[in-house]
């Protein structure tokens, strides 16, 4: 019998929610990055485990927000985990936040399952000790260990949910791993590029967004996209000196399009200026965020 569910995935900015939403799909479909707050709305992979359908909500992080998008964006995960068949709080072993998963677990009444994340970047006693605490806190169903980055114990994580799923039909076709649209989900990619590529040379709240999208008789895709700044000199460092690197975010983006989209991608980036954007309703509407 077929089996389906919804499976929300919560924590702290930075705790490895989207490694692990991407190492369940067994294919990239979320952003990752060193950065905190990368993940800006309800991005859902699908995995397919035998006869069950896992849908993955990696939600953006949980945080004190205080600007417009970040306070949307923060309902969002607690929206998420309110639809749910089950959720999952992720945290990172090596930077815990031990009042906030406290908090969480006691407001999710209808229980959650704690991921301790990165467990091959902590000594084991200590990693013990955190687990009976985490087990001390209401609402906590069962405790996994693993380290998203390498799958380990991810398998046994999988093999959990779907013995948790309900009955019923698979409600995405058999080859779908994510239900991002396409433009988007090409936006995410060079968003992505931008953060590894600079680091901490630009804060987080930079937007991309795919303008055009023109497919060829030949199968190639000439893709039109525009870096979103808040501010003039954050629009210098993207371009770097000579446009060098723009450039190299760039080349970066259309080799990883390339690789994901299976066929010739045409990359064209610009950068714009549009200061507190994120105040502003289209960057809600943007990111699918209801206002």
């Amino acid at each position: 019998m077929e089996k389906c569910g919804f499976i929300a995935i919560l924590g702290a900015p930075n705790a490895g929610k989207s490694t692990l939403v991407n190492q369940l799909v067994g294919q990239k479909v979320s952003i990752v990055s060193p950065k905190v707050q990368t993940t800006r709305s309800r991005i859902m992979g699908i995995a397919l485990k035998d006869k069950c359908q896992l849908i993955l909500v990696d939600t953006p992080g949980i945080f004190e927000a205080k600007k417009k998008l970040d306070i949307a964006m923060v309902k969002e995960a607690f929206d998420a985990s309110a639809d749910s068949d089950a959720n999952i709080l992720v945290i990172d072993v090596t930077k815990p936040n031990m009042p906030l998963a406290q908090q969480l677990c006691q407001q999710h009444k209808k229980g959650l399952i704690v991921c301790l994340n990165k467990i091959d970047l902590i000594d084991k006693d200590k990693l013990l000790k955190m687990a009976n605490s985490v087990n001390s806190f209401e609402n906590v169903k069962c405790i996994f260990m693993i380290s998203a980055l390498h799958s380990d114990g991810v398998d046994d994580l999988a093999k959990h949910l779907c013995g948790i799923m309900p009955n019923g039909p698979w409600l995405y076709p058999e080859d779908q791993i994510t239900n991002i649209p396409v433009r988007s989900w090409a936006a995410e990619v060079t968003r992505e590029q931008v953060f590894l590529q600079l680091h901490q040379e630009v804060p987080y709240n930079i937007f991309v967004e795919s303008e055009s999208w023109e497919e060829f008789d030949n199968g190639s895709v000439k893709i039109s996209q525009a870096i979103v700044v808040s501010r003039d000199n954050h629009k210098g460092i993207v371009l770097g000196k000579g446009g060098q690197t723009l450039k190299n975010i760039g080349q970066a983006a259309r080799t990883e399009l390339e690789n994901q989209l299976e066929r010739r991608v045409h990359l064209k980036l610009f950068v714009k200026v549009e200061e507190d954007w994120q105040e502003r309703s289209w960057a809600l509407r943007a990111f699918g965020i209801g206002v």
